[in-house]
């Protein structure tokens, strides 16, 4: 992007806070608005993406709390009965806006999507974040009922299909991020302008985000907001023991590992023995068998490494931005410290620019 566009950015973000800028009080940004925020009537366009194992009542309801979007993880739950438990707890803890997830993928034990579905939707929640399979058998149900659909995309073709079907946001998630990122290997730094120019839904950024720097970037590339996974684990709040937290502070941007390339399920996780074993798996002649790496890579053993801190007991899906990561604030901390960056940045470094 060049100077000129750099200034039309800056401009027409101004623009778009007119009447309603941020405001500080004792230091407190009160509000940032985008298509994003109005739409759902939060303060700040940061989201929580959905994480396994990660997404419960206790962070969902901080981060809402914050000023951003929490999101609780549906499959995360054992029984759509639990999550209806889940949803209600999160309600005792914040008054603000927060939402459900809902992944859609293969799964070694069948998982009854239809029945979480209405679960979500009997108990009354109005946002849910879908990923994995395409959502459109879901629509009708969750637009009947009046709910907003984010949508995550790992690419520009699947999420002009989501804006196409009728959800209301596409996230879209670059091959940096944590998790599955597709088979394309496309950056961020393609993706949000290629979306910014094709979708007229808004668009969130995800994958690489992790500090005001990211959120003024996304915002310069046209996302009207930012999704963080791996940020949010390292937080206070997060429900993981504190030997990983302190394990992705001390990484760099290259601890992490692609696995399940040969099986074309690509997926971004921390780089420990367990990885690296998968990896050894894999990279023997011919073709992959699952079940050789089925022992290695079984959910459960993922949930007691968050529990236990055993960082070798299985994997967890981590993104490059662990190598940004370097503290462990509470989610209010942390987001009153991206929000003040971003405006930072957009206020002081790019209006300096302009005067120059």
């Amino acid at each position: 992007m060049g100077y000129s566009a750099l200034m039309l950015v800056r401009d027409e973000f101004l623009q778009i806070q007119s009447g309603q800028e941020l405001l500080t009080n004792r230091g407190r940004r009160e509000t940032m608005e985008t298509r994003f925020t109005r739409m759902l009537g939060i303060k700040y366009p940061i989201v929580q993406g959905g994480m396994q194992w990660v997404g419960l009542a206790e962070l969902a309801s901080a981060v809402s709390n914050a000023g951003g979007l929490g999101i609780l993880t549906g499959l995360t739950q054992p029984t759509p009965e639990a999550l209806v438990r889940e949803i209600q707890r999160c309600r005792d803890m914040t008054d603000r806006p927060f939402a459900v997830n809902l992944t859609i993928l293969p799964t070694i034990k069948p998982v009854p999507y239809e029945e979480y579905a209405q679960a979500i939707v009997e108990a009354g929640i109005k946002i849910v974040e879908t990923a994995g399979r395409n959502p459109e058998p879901f629509l009708p149900l969750f637009k009947a009922a009046d709910i907003t659909v984010i949508h995550k995309c790992t690419s520009i073709r699947h999420s002009l299909k989501a804006e196409r079907i009728g959800c209301d946001v596409v996230s879209v998630d670059g091959f940096e991020c944590a998790g599955h990122p597709g088979e394309d290997d496309v950056t961020n730094m393609i993706l949000l302008p290629l979306a910014a120019r094709r979708l007229k839904i808004p668009f969130l950024a995800s994958g690489g985000l992790g500090d005001g720097m990211g959120l003024a970037a996304a915002l310069a590339m046209g996302a009207d907001g930012i999704n963080m996974g791996t940020r949010f684990m390292v937080t206070k709040e997060a429900p993981i023991h504190k030997k990983v937290k302190q394990a992705m502070v001390e990484a760099s941007e290259l601890d992490t590992a692609l696995i399940y390339r040969s099986l074309r399920n690509t997926a971004r996780v921390f780089k420990n023995n367990i990885a690296e074993q998968v990896l050894e798996i894999e990279d023997k002649p011919g073709a992959t068998d699952f079940e050789d790496i089925r022992p290695l890579v079984q959910g459960i053993k993922g949930r007691e490494l968050f529990e236990e801190g055993d960082l070798n007991r299985g994997i967890w899906s981590a993104g490059m931005v662990v190598g940004l990561i370097d503290d462990i604030p509470s989610c209010e901390d942390l987001i009153q410290r991206i929000v003040s960056e971003a405006q930072t940045i957009i206020n002081e470094r790019l209006q300096l620019m302009g005067s120059v």
